[in-house]
């Protein structure tokens, strides 16, 4: 099964390689007799499907992520392998989105408008007063 992580991308599925193993989380008695952890690995060094600049991208932008050219999702919440296989597909997916996804824009810093310091001062100045008013009065 091909994932397609993005309406111009798609990872034919000859690319992903699939390992089982025993999962430790719930399961009751079938637990112990069932290969329902998964792990999902690409090789993003090796593939076809990339450019070299989305090749660039994805090694740079998840450069802790990549063990020797290749991204590893394990997926073990599930007590059935076939969940288990669909959301180590959607998380590959995902990342692989964020990491080819334009960067986002540099923020300008501004500076407040006259009249917005002008009502902040105003509210500062009344909640002074405010708090003023709730004191105990002077014995004077």
């Amino acid at each position: 099964m091909d994932l397609e992580v993005s309406p111009a991308l798609t990872i034919p599925a000859s690319e992903l390689q699939w390992r089982f193993s025993r999962s430790s989380g719930p399961g009751g008695q079938h637990v112990n007799t069932s290969d329902s952890r998964v792990q999902l690995t690409w090789n993003v060094a090796d593939s076809v499907v990339l450019t070299d600049d989305q090749r660039t991208m994805v090694l740079t932008r998840l450069g802790r992520q990549i063990v020797a050219g290749a991204i590893t999702m394990t997926a073990s919440q599930q007590r059935s392998q076939l969940r288990n296989r669909e959301t180590a597909l959607a998380a590959l997916a995902s990342l692989v989105r964020g990491a080819l996804a334009p960067p986002a824009a540099v923020r300008r810093g501004t500076r407040p408008t006259r009249g917005s310091a002008r009502r902040h001062l105003a509210a500062k100045k009344q909640r002074s007063a405010t708090k003023q008013q709730r004191q105990r009065p002077t014995g004077e």
